[in-house]
């Protein structure tokens, strides 16, 4: 009940992990989530710092707001959070950076709790929505590229 993605990236950790730590813009890159903002007074990525995300699913609907939490935060290298649904978590997504050769292989990913409702869902549906996500993170990821390695 989970899936990644991994692109090489032409630039520097920091330049990247600024991207996609930089929660107001998600919807840059992503095919779902057209806009998101921080919560609480929470103005960056700071683990247990909140966040609403507004989704359209598929890309063509439904359309609501999730809620986030910040869970990991590491300069650089690592950025996840996850979303909840009337505080029950249903997701989790990270962004890890490792730095290779001429710059970093990004991997997004994202997990499902092990509970009975999502592995009872993961059954039925997890073959549509596991491609959906894929095919979204690998968006995600060209978009992000593009723009660390555009030049200046």
């Amino acid at each position: 009940m989970n899936g990644s993605v991994t692109v090489h990236m032409k630039a520097p950790a920091a330049k990247i992990w600024e991207l996609v730590s930089d929660v107001t813009r998600i919807g840059e890159y992503s095919p779902e989530t057209f806009e998101a903002e921080w919560l609480d007074g929470a103005t960056g990525p700071k683990v247990g710092a909140h966040f609403r995300g507004h989704v359209k699913r598929n890309g063509r609907g439904p359309i609501y707001w999730t809620n986030c939490t910040v869970v990991r935060s590491v300069p650089d290298q690592e950025f996840a959070f996850e979303v909840n649904f009337k505080e029950n978590k249903t997701n989790e997504w990270s962004y890890q950076i490792a730095p290779s050769g001429d710059g970093a292989d990004v991997t997004e990913s994202f997990t499902l709790p092990n509970t009975l409702p999502m592995r009872l869902y993961w059954a039925l549906f997890g073959w549509a929505r596991s491609k959906t996500n894929r095919d979204g993170m690998q968006t995600t990821l060209m978009r992000i590229k593009a723009e660390v390695e555009r030049p200046k």
